[in-house]
């Protein structure tokens, strides 16, 4: 009986580093599906957490472009854009937190979230509460410095399916439409295509020019 508490006892080493292993084994694949500036998901996890949401009731599916992103970055530095990166994450994180939703650094300064909503009136509340923390000035070596936002959403109730793809295309053209005329947001009419696409893909993304 004691050989066999002793082996028992001698064995507990093994499980405990093989439960340490996998511990570590589990944190980085979890940071690996983060971008390391924001902490927010990438693309491909956030496609698959908001697919998800939105198969299981109506969403609000915003997209984000930062207004004077390129300036602040130019005028003060990369850490000062870096800065205003980490700035827009936590807002997002904010955000979506907030609402039991998901958000996700897209790319550069481009930015998507997705969170339940029922009720397409709410959508207006909740775009300025985005936009509005987005804008929030953030500090940056002893200065306050803040960027603008051109935030464009959609409502999934209004969609044929809860199809994520369709949801962030029709988006990004709000978003576009915004940013084209100096940002803010703003959120689709009901069956409205806010800007023609090519090949599922908005005018102006790489890959449509010159197509007519």
């Amino acid at each position: 009986m004691s050989e066999l508490v002793f082996a028992a006892a001698a064995g507990l080493p093994c499980v405990a580093g093989w439960a340490v292993h996998a511990l570590r084994l589990t944190r980085r694949i979890e940071a690996a599906r983060r971008d390391p500036l924001t902490g927010l998901l990438t693309r491909e996890p956030f496609e698959k957490r908001a697919a998800r949401l939105l198969r299981s009731g109506p969403c609000a599916v915003a997209m984000v472009d930062l207004d004077g992103f390129k300036a602040v970055n130019d005028r003060f530095g990369h850490a000062a854009g870096d800065a205003a990166i980490r700035a827009a994450g936590a807002s997002l994180t904010a955000v979506a937190h907030e609402r039991h939703g998901v958000a996700a650094r897209l790319g550069g300064d481009e930015f998507a979230v997705v969170v339940p909503t029922v009720d397409p009136v709410a959508m207006p509340r909740l775009l300025r509460w985005l936009y509005d923390e987005i804008c929030t000035p953030f500090p940056n070596q002893g200065r306050k410095l803040s960027v603008g936002a051109s935030v464009g959403a959609c409502w999934s109730g209004d969609l044929p399916a809860p199809d994520l793809s369709v949801a962030l295309r029709r988006a990004d053209e709000v978003m576009y439409v915004v940013k084209r005329s100096g940002g803010g947001w703003m959120d689709a009419a009901p069956d409205a295509r806010a800007i023609s696409t090519i090949h599922g893909r908005r005018y102006g993304r790489p890959g449509t020019r010159g197509v007519a």
